[in-house]
């Protein structure tokens, strides 16, 4: 009958109207916390997001894989439960808990009926707090993410990816796959995941996103009872780092039918008074779906690939203005001399205001979509904190968007827009290219 219930209230949450213009409130608990609270009454559940700032960029030398496998194995066990036990717990209380980690960020979400806040939350604490990390677990869990590895080696994809983040980031924890080697994940020790522990989950590093059932005073209670023993602080975060990106080609053998290019060079960061123009400039250039230059050019009126996209990449410590495209061998170069074409053209000569009007109603129309539910709210307000914006940015972004004319998005495809800096990793056997520089 519970689990009948907590879907009936995912169905029922999901369903509501989407919407853009949420009341966020801000929560301080006793304990110095800060949390960001959306009150939806209407129905017994609640979505709690806890974000760590530092991620697999906290990985210690010599170690890397140690905190991608620490978050794999998190809910393997807690307190006095096993990992058998402690399924069946979350189970037995139809809550759901996730744990999930990238280069800058571990990610903790959770959601749970009002009825049995308070043992899903005593269960979730024992997750962050007291995880049991046996070694059976650890070693279950490694065969996995080693698995994970040996595939990623075999996957073009991943192959670009890899290569494309150290020619970047060179030594930085960028630079490297966060899942670690599997020479790297292989020597860790019960130790390293507990050190990995201790390094990641601190205080000082918390932002937190809840919408649903809950009050502020509730919530206030339930965040100090959670999080209020973790440690008070960790290890330094990693520094800025410069791509180091220079204009070319980087050709990786690969036996495949179709090769996978990855294409880039240094981006706009997200605090920037650019980035809504870059924004917009990027959904005209490859972020728009099929309406965009490189979609346009390289599939529609040549055929060339499936798709072609590009990306702005907001990281904690460096910047990246992105793309990727997949093409038949015999294809690929003339695939990449589209996209370059593209990016020299629309540097130097801009977009038009058509384009620009479209991008913006596009965007605009698309904004209050993402607000389809708690979960997806609890996210966007936790989000919202770690990249520092108000709490009424919900309420203004579209207005901001709107206000981008544009001579501001074709100034910033003059100063950002690099073509001569654009490196692309191609793996596969393209024909009639070779590696540059």
């Amino acid at each position: 009958m519970i689990r009948a219930l907590f879907a009936a209230a995912l169905a029922v949450t999901f369903a509501l109207p989407a919407r853009a213009e949420v009341e966020i409130q801000e929560v301080t608990t006793p304990g110095g916390l800060t949390a960001w609270l959306v009150e939806e009454h209407s129905i017994p559940f609640t979505a709690l997001e806890i974000w760590f700032r530092g991620g697999t960029s906290l990985d210690r030398p010599g170690k890397r894989g140690a905190i991608n496998l620490m978050t794999a194995t998190l809910e393997e066990g807690a307190g006095d439960l096993d990992a058998l036990a402690f399924t069946r717990a979350k189970e037995s209380l139809a809550a759901s808990f996730s744990y999930d980690v990238g280069d800058d960020t571990l990610t903790v979400s959770a959601k749970f009926l009002t009825e049995n806040r308070d043992q899903a939350v005593d269960l979730l604490r024992d997750s962050l707090i007291n995880p049991r990390f046996d070694q059976d677990a650890l070693d279950r869990v490694r065969g996995q993410v080693v698995s994970i590895i040996r595939s990623d080696a075999k996957n073009p994809n991943d192959i670009a990816s890899n290569a494309f983040n150290n020619m970047a980031f060179g030594d930085h924890p960028y630079g490297s796959d966060a899942n670690g080697t599997v020479e790297s994940v292989t020597a860790l020790t019960r130790d390293d995941i507990l050190q990995a522990h201790q390094d990641t989950l601190t205080r000082d590093r918390i932002y937190i996103g809840a919408v649903g059932d809950i009050t502020p005073e509730e919530l206030s209670t339930l965040l100090d009872n959670l999080l209020g023993d973790l440690p008070e602080t960790g290890p330094a975060l990693p520094e800025a780092v410069e791509p180091a990106l220079t204009g070319g080609v980087t050709v990786i053998p690969f036996d495949t039918p179709q090769s996978v290019a990855l294409f880039g060079h240094a981006g706009v960061e997200r605090d920037s008074e650019d980035f809504f123009p870059a924004y917009l400039l990027n959904t005209i250039l490859g972020g728009g779906g099929f309406e965009s230059r490189l979609m346009t050019e390289v599939r529609e009126k040549r055929g060339l690939t499936y798709g072609t996209y590009s990306f702005i990449v907001d990281k904690d410590h460096a910047d990246l203005w992105m793309g990727q495209v997949q093409s038949a061998n015999n294809r690929v170069a003339e695939a990449i001399e589209v996209i370059q074409d593209i990016w020299a053209d629309v540097s130097e000569n801009g977009v038009t205001e058509e384009e620009l009007e479209a991008a913006k109603k596009y965007m605009t129309g698309a904004y209050p979509l993402r607000f389809d539910g708690n979960g997806p709210i609890a996210n966007i307000i936790t989000g919202m904190q770690i990249e520092d914006m108000p709490l009424d940015y919900p309420a203004t972004r579209n207005d901001k968007v709107n206000a981008v004319t544009l001579e501001q998005v074709n100034d910033v495809a003059k100063r950002y827009l690099r073509p001569e800096d654009l490196r692309f990793v191609v793996v596969g056997q393209p024909e009639g290219l070779t590696s540059t520089n």
